[in-house]
């Protein structure tokens, strides 16, 4: 007769299998003699001998601390929040013996971003699930329940059932008979018949969200496979914790710069206008502002303050506030505009610089007066030409003890676009300043037909054409900013 099966259960397979170890009869000492009172010889033992068990048991968690180990130094390396969130579920995966899984992020308080993420489940899946009714699918019972104080600082459950406040286990759902219908209907057309979850919770943060894993057949991790599982996802919380403070200090960041950037651009008889912005991860200081003047004028300006964070973005908001009074007073003049600013920024920064171009606009008569200081020329986008402006040579706001540098007049004709730009548009592609300049002149010149009428379908030509991969929205040091001016 064969020996019966051991029962199967949900989790990785042991590392190392526990041997099966015996050893031979001892035989008795020369010139031993039996005891008087025994009858029959004594068999020799059989069953393990002294120290094999603890051996064994040693050998198990050595293995599980090695695989630990190596989940937990692949989660480290993560660097972004989706990264990060996906590792601990194909870890998870790997430990409880699952296929498929989800986690939902749910920051106490709201203080970082809100997101779902699946392993082995689409889009359209996710939104099967979110159909169910939230207090009827584990993580919303979960993200509900008040945090144990159990949880910490060592993570064990207060009870081994299979629903408590950390763990929420359902080994056959559809053998369940108070489980909701939608969360039958939806299980069955997924297929998937249980499932395990497990909150993400941290010291620092509190609750986090929940992580939930999805079996094709009714299963359930062992006692061991839990206790391995909710060791790695009580270290992942952690990591996945600085991950959202980062995610939600650089969502900030962004909506600060955002604000200090002009809400909607003007509208102005004889000017079309659009604008492009790509802010780096900490928040640059690139900028970009239209402005209406006296006399039906229009005021352009595009610049960027050195240095990253929030204090380079305080000081751009300080700095284009204070360009578009000068723009006012003396617009005409941009010569005289770009004086004033690089005084105000000698007296009251000086340990910053950094560069601007200003634009003084006469839509009537297509005609654009414009200085730079350490700015990248202007592009003239038009049916028969493509070419930059000829500025002067200058040094950036702060560099030198008085800044000047001569006016340049460009007399636009009908239906052409000057497109101003900083040079984070240039500094993304990687390349040398001279293939950058040659690059952005392609991609000019390659604008077609039906989109030149659209200075926003312009600006996304050359966004598309001299960063493709999608280098525009990847995180760079680098803001990127596109001011298009088309002439009527």
């Amino acid at each position: 007769m064969n020996a019966p099966h051991p029962p199967k259960v949900a989790g990785i397979d042991s590392t190392v299998p526990t041997p099966a170890h015996t050893v031979a009869p001892v035989s008795p000492a020369p010139g031993a003699t039996a005891s008087p009172d025994t009858t029959a010889s004594v068999p020799a033992p059989t069953g393990p001998a002294p120290g094999t068990l603890l051996q064994d048991r040693l050998a198990g968690w050595v293995s599980d601390l090695t695989t630990l180990q190596e989940l937990t130094e692949r989660l480290s390396r993560t660097t972004t929040l989706e990264a990060a969130l996906q590792e601990l579920l194909r870890a998870g995966s790997a430990l409880v013996g699952a296929r498929r899984g989800l986690v939902v992020l749910r920051p106490a308080g709201g203080a970082g971003p809100r997101t779902t993420l699946g392993l082995g489940l689409g889009r359209a899946d996710l939104g099967h699930i979110e159909t169910v009714p939230s207090g009827s699918l584990p993580y919303g019972r979960l993200l509900d329940d008040p945090l144990p104080d159990s949880a910490f600082p060592d993570g064990t459950s207060t009870s081994t059932s299979t629903s408590t406040s950390t763990e929420i286990v359902h080994a056959d759902l559809f053998a369940e008979e108070g489980l909701d219908p939608r969360h039958r209907e939806v299980a069955a057309r997924l297929g998937y018949a249980a499932s395990y979850a497990l909150p993400l919770s941290a010291e620092s943060a509190g609750r986090l969200g929940a992580a939930v894993w999805l079996y094709d057949e009714p299963a359930e991790p062992d006692e061991h496979h839990r206790h391995l599982a909710g060791i790695y996802v009580r270290h992942a919380a952690e990591h996945i914790a600085l991950l959202v403070e980062v995610e939600h200090t650089r969502a900030c960041a962004a909506t600060i710069a955002e604000e200090l950037l002009p809400s909607r651009l003007p509208r102005v008889p004889g000017v079309q206008l659009a604008a492009r912005h790509r802010s780096g991860p900490r928040g640059g200081g690139d900028w970009y502002d239209a402005l209406p003047l006296p006399d039906a004028a229009l005021g352009l300006s595009v610049g960027s303050v050195t240095g990253s964070g929030p204090s380079a973005v305080a000081a751009m908001g300080r700095l284009r506030a204070s360009l578009r009074a000068y723009a006012v007073m003396e617009g005409e003049d941009p010569v005289a505009v770009l004086s004033d600013l690089e005084l105000l920024l000698r007296l009251t920064e000086p340990a910053r610089s950094a560069t601007a171009l200003f634009a003084y606009c006469e839509p009537a008569l297509r005609k654009v007066t414009l200085a730079g200081a350490g700015h990248s020329p202007p592009l003239l986008i038009g049916e028969r030409r493509t070419e930059f402006a000829e500025t002067s040579v200058s040094a950036p706001l702060g560099m030198l003890a008085c800044w000047e540098a001569p006016s340049l007049e460009i007399q636009a004709e009908p239906g052409e676009t000057v497109l101003l730009y900083t040079d984070g548009l240039l500094h993304r592609t990687g390349d040398p300043m001279d293939r950058a300049f040659a690059r952005l002149h392609a991609a000019a010149a390659s604008v077609p037909r039906a989109l030149r009428a659209d200075p926003g379908a312009i600006a996304d030509h050359v966004l598309r054409t001299v960063l493709p991969d999608g280098l525009d929205a990847v995180d760079s040091e680098e803001d990127v900013v596109l001011l298009a001016a088309r002439f009527d």
